[in-house]
């Protein structure tokens, strides 16, 4: 099966997959042929953007502030909600010092973020 070798390929595949989004949908038959050609495109997509634009792990800080946002937190709350002082996340979040084992603990069950992005394993 032919594969995506350039960029220009990948954009064309994907202006063809948007345009096929717009016929096929969840009644559409596993046998029709839009449906065919999405399914198809799709891996072709998934292939290109393993080899070539593969996903990282996010960083500990990005996903501490998503997780505040999404709960609603300040620095305060969240120093309050860790037990640590407002200055400590601050330096969290800024990068400039890192969690001790105890507190990335605390990170990962109280804002549900996964252990190996606390550790940066």
């Amino acid at each position: 099966m032919r594969t995506i070798e350039t960029h220009k390929e990948y954009k064309a595949v994907c202006l063809r997959i948007e345009e096929l989004l717009k016929t096929v949908g969840n009644e559409t038959l596993p046998d029709d042929p839009n449906f065919i050609e999405l399914d198809l495109l799709s891996d072709l997509i998934a292939d290109y953007e393993e080899l070539n634009e593969p996903l990282t792990q996010p960083a500990l800080v990005d996903v501490i502030k998503l997780r505040m946002y999404e709960k609603g937190l300040n620095q305060k709350r969240l120093s309050e909600l860790l037990g640590v002082s407002t200055s400590r996340i601050s330096e969290y979040l800024n990068g400039k010092s890192e969690p001790p084992l105890n507190v990335a603990r605390e990170i990962s069950v109280k804002l549900d973020i996964d252990p190996a992005i606390v550790l940066g394993v």
